[in-house]
């Protein structure tokens, strides 16, 4: 049978008193009345049905039957009172483990070239990338937080910008623009190798999507038809800086190639910018230390990000 909550109660003042040999000193540090203190443990062993403690106005033992309780609720109180502990610590130190869900590229691009100095600054902490190109729901799967773009964010969840805003970027190499040329519109795309990414959660190919640079906003959907099909960007990126035809993806991932000459970005003025990635976590209120750190950590790195991008203009 489960022990009523009375009786829990009535065990913690059993285990005071015991360990104290004293009504008064037990009262002091539990900041209640010698009364009340002594009113709980006549019920308790009234509920026994058996005397735990001797005493006279002087002098206070334990019988055989109260030294047998002792030595079992003892340890189970003080190791309550250590998790308890640990809890409050947990919301002041940041430890223990972070289980996050991100998509591949987000892991890759915020992730983990910060991951030595994440772990660096917090040494309690351990750290879980599950990989997931669809949404996660983090509460039903025990997660702590997740990485995923704004705009496929439900509106009702918590979430921070960790990026700033992004866009996406068609790009090549010098090479392949030497010998077919640079596309001017969305249209001349027909006529290039543009290879395809195809998303690993629904199976289904990656769209590019324009909106016209001119006052009408016309939005103009493409399929790439080219001869490779990937379901990793790090591998679509190959295919690119290897002159196999172009691609599209984030501009953040393709930065650094830009800026070295060894891709080569078109049609720029139709990719216009959208919400970038962020953290969503399953609520602010009582959030534990870990989450915190993760999340003041990435806004840091989103403020580098910024830094980096008006610098490159």
């Amino acid at each position: 049978m489960p022990i009523e909550p009375s009786l829990v109660s009535s065990l913690t003042w059993f285990a005071h008193i015991a360990r104290h040999r004293s009504f008064t000193k037990a009262a002091t540090e539990m900041e209640v009345t010698r009364a009340a203190l002594s009113q709980h443990l006549k019920g308790l062993e009234q509920h026994l049905n058996v005397r735990l403690l001797n005493r006279t106005t002087r002098d206070m033992s334990l019988t055989e039957e109260g030294q047998r309780l002792l030595d079992v609720v003892q340890p189970a109180l003080t190791a309550i009172e250590r998790a308890v502990a640990e809890l409050g610590e947990a919301h002041t130190e940041p430890s223990g483990l972070i289980r996050m869900n991100s998509s591949r590229v987000a892991a890759r691009l915020l992730i983990e070239p910060q991951m030595g100095e994440f772990l660096a600054r917090y040494p309690k902490l351990r750290l879980e990338l599950v990989m997931d190109d669809g949404f996660s729901n983090i509460v039903a799967e025990g997660l702590d937080a997740g990485i995923r773009l704004g705009e496929s964010l439900d509106e009702h969840m918590v979430a921070v910008p960790i990026t700033p805003p992004l866009e996406m970027a068609i790009v090549g190499s010098p090479e392949y623009f030497e010998r077919y040329g640079m596309p001017e519109t969305p249209a001349d795309l027909m006529k290039h190798n543009c290879l395809a990414y195809r998303f690993t959660s629904s199976g289904t190919i990656d769209r590019w999507s324009f909106t016209s640079p001119d006052e009408e906003k016309r939005t103009v959907v493409f399929e790439p038809q080219g001869n490779a099909v990937f379901n990793d960007d790090d591998s679509m990126l190959h295919g690119a800086l290897q002159g196999v035809g172009l691609v599209q993806h984030i501009d953040l991932c393709v930065r650094r190639h830009l800026a070295d000459g060894s891709l080569v970005r078109v049609l720029a003025a139709w990719c216009p910018p959208f919400p970038g990635f962020y953290l969503y976590v399953p609520s602010r209120s009582q959030m534990p230390a870990k989450t915190r750190a993760l999340m003041d950590f990435l806004v840091e790195q989103r403020e580098i990000l910024v830094r980096q991008a008006r610098e490159a203009i």
